[in-house]
C-alpha cells in the first residue's frame, strides 16, 4: 500500500499482519509452540518417569553408596545405625523402663529390633523427600527431566538400604528361636505396601519441602513424635490396657500407617506375636494406606511440576 503526502513525496505502509489481534496463546497454538518447562498431561508424566526407570534406579544407587563414602567402615553404618539405635533403646525402654511388660525376652527384643528397622524405612524416606527438591536445585535447574524422578529414587534408596538391614533383623529373629516358615512370606507384601507409602509421602513433602525449605528443620521433631506413637518400643494395645483409655483411641494409633506396617512385619516374623496383637482389618489398612499416599501424593507433586527449582 502506498500514499502521497503533502509534500509529494511517497510514503509505504506495511499491511497488517495477520497475527494483529491474537492472543499469545493463539499464536502459541498456530505456530506450535509451548511453554519450556511446562507441566504434561498425567499420563504423559507418568510414561516420562517410565523412560527414565533406568536414571532413578543409577541415582539411588549411586546415593546409596556415596551416603558413607567418607566414613572408614562405609557400607556397614547402614546396618550398624539402626542397630546401635535399637539398642540404646533396649537399655532405656527394655531394661529401665520395662516397656516391654507381658513380653518375654525373646519376643520383645526380635520386636523392637524389627520395629526400629521398619519404621527408620519410613523415617528416612520422608527426610530424603522433604530435601529432595532443594538439596539438588542444581540438577533440577540444568536439565529437564520429570522432577518426581528424585523423590521416587530417594524412596528406592531407602528401600535399598532396608534390604541390607533385614539380614540383621533375620538373624536376631532366629537367634532368639523365630524360624523360617511360611509366613515370612508376608514380609514382602508388607513391604511393597509401606515402600509406596513412603514414596507417596516423600513425593507430598517434596512438594512442601520445594516451598519451604525451613520444613527439613523441623521433620526430626515431627517424625520422633511419630515414632513414640506407632509403638516402636512397645506395644500400643498393653501399654493402654490398663489405663482406662478409651478404645477409639487405642484402634487410631494402631490403624497409624507406620504402626500398621511394623506389626505386620513382626506378625510375620515372630512366632508369638500373633494376630491378637493386630488390629482389625489391617491388611485393608495396610492397602488402604499405600493407595491412598503412594497415589495422592503422586497427583499432588505432579500439579506444581512447573515451579520447581524457579526460585
Amino acid at each position: 500500500m502506498s500514499d502521497t503526502t503533502q509534500d509529494g513525496v511517497l510514503a509505504t505502509s506495511k499491511p497488517p499482519s495477520e497475527d494483529a489481534g491474537l492472543t499469545p496463546a493463539q499464536l502459541a497454538r498456530k505456530y506450535g509452540l509451548s511453554v519450556s518447562g511446562a507441566r504434561p498431561t498425567l499420563a504423559e508424566y507418568v510414561r516420562q518417569l517410565w523412560d527414565r526407570r533406568h536414571f532413578i534406579m543409577a541415582f539411588s544407587r549411586a546415593k546409596l553408596m556415596a551416603q558413607y563414602s567418607e566414613a572408614k567402615l562405609g557400607q556397614i553404618w547402614q546396618v550398624a545405625t539402626p542397630l546401635l539405635n535399637a539398642l540404646v533403646y533396649y537399655l532405656i525402654f527394655g531394661l529401665i523402663m520395662n516397656a516391654g511388660r507381658g513380653m518375654e525376652k525373646g519376643v520383645y527384643i526380635p520386636f523392637l529390633v524389627t520395629g526400629i528397622f521398619v519404621f527408620t524405612f519410613t523415617q528416612s524416606s520422608l527426610m530424603a523427600g522433604v530435601r529432595a527438591i532443594p538439596g539438588n536445585l542444581g540438577l533440577v535447574r540444568a536439565l529437564h527431566f520429570p522432577r518426581a524422578s528424585l523423590p521416587i529414587s530417594f524412596s528406592m534408596q531407602q528401600l535399598q538400604q532396608l534390604l541390607y538391614s533385614m539380614i540383621v533383623v533375620l538373624i536376631v529373629t532366629v537367634s532368639f528361636g523365630n524360624y523360617p516358615r511360611p509366613a515370612w512370606l508376608l514380609v514382602l507384601p508388607t513391604l511393597a505396601l509401606q515402600f509406596l507409602f513412603n514414596t507417596g509421602l516423600a513425593l507430598i513433602f517434596g512438594r512442601m519441602g520445594s516451598k519451604t525449605p525451613d520444613l527439613a528443620q523441623l521433620m526430626p521433631f515431627i517424625t520422633r513424635t511419630w515414632m513414640y506413637a506407632s509403638g516402636v518400643m512397645f506395644s500400643i494395645s498393653g501399654a493402654l490396657e490398663d489405663r482406662h483409655v478409651p478404645a477409639w483411641v487405642t484402634d487410631v494409633l494402631q490403624w497409624n500407617p507406620a504402626a500398621i506396617y511394623m506389626d505386620l512385619v513382626r506378625f510375620a516374623l515372630i512366632d508369638d506375636y500373633g494376630r491378637s496383637n493386630l488390629p482389625p482389618h489391617v491388611w485393608a489398612f495396610a492397602v488402604g494406606w499405600a493407595v491412598v499416599i503412594g497415589l495422592g501424593g503422586f497427583v499432588y507433586f505432579w500439579k506444581a511440576e512447573e515451579r520447581y527449582g524457579r526460585g
